[in-house]
């Protein structure tokens, strides 16, 4: 039994996957999933709970954001936005960027994290092999370390942790399979709940991340 405990924020992803079985050879975990009305809502609350009975995760929690696709202004949450099929250099904000959505995430986890004693709030963001997503950056952790430290108790002690921030991810990809993580329970597609489309931003940085790491990738795509 271990000692300290740790809430992973585990969106039913990759990234998220590989985090929790790094937070697994230390922690008690802890899981923690946001819906938001995304497209793939199901899907990725599915893979969540893969993952979490994978682990034998006892805690586990889904919250509702919902009001993220009230604000709207994500491809993600606004079906009238189409989801981006990828390109070779992404340049700006892309669509599927869902605003402060990781802010949002955050603050739930460290609520929770300071009732039960918890040490640290893992998540997976990756800053250099991502499409240019503000909250996946390095910086913005830092920041956000700064305000638990003043929003929260003086006797609390929490650290938001991101392992994965300046990996490639064929690196975690490798990572993962090193560590036995189950990312064939893993989801990334931002269009279908079936197979995967094959074809928009996550689907090909995933399906780039396998074959340059030369390991198979289990799950089925459209394309």
């Amino acid at each position: 039994m271990k000692s300290k405990k740790a809430i992973v924020l585990v969106s039913g992803g990759m990234d998220s996957c590989v985090t929790a079985a790094i937070a697994y050879q230390k922690y008690e975990l802890i899981f923690l999933h946001a819906n938001y009305h995304q497209r793939t809502e199901k899907r990725e609350l599915k893979a969540f709970n893969d993952i979490a009975d994978y682990y034998n995760v006892k805690k586990r929690i889904t919250v509702d954001l919902g009001f993220l696709k009230q604000v709207g202004g994500s491809s993600l949450t606004d079906e009238k936005i189409k989801v981006e099929k990828a390109i070779q250099k992404i340049t700006g904000i892309p669509s599927t960027y869902v605003p402060f959505r990781n802010a949002n995430i955050l603050s739930q986890a460290v609520s929770w994290a300071e009732v039960i004693g918890a040490e640290a709030v893992f998540i997976g963001a990756v800053e250099q092999d991502s499409p240019g997503y503000p909250d996946c950056r390095k910086v913005f952790y830092d920041a956000f370390n700064r305000v638990v430290q003043l929003g929260t108790k003086p006797e609390t002690k929490i650290e938001i942790i991101t392992p994965l921030i300046a990996m490639k991810k064929s690196e975690i990809v490798k990572l993962g399979t090193e560590l036995n993580a189950p990312l064939h329970l893993s989801w990334s597609c931002y269009n279908n709940e079936d197979k995967a489309c094959g074809e928009c931003s996550s689907c090909v940085i995933r399906i780039k991340a396998f074959k340059e790491a030369e390991i198979k990738d289990t799950i089925e795509y459209v394309k």
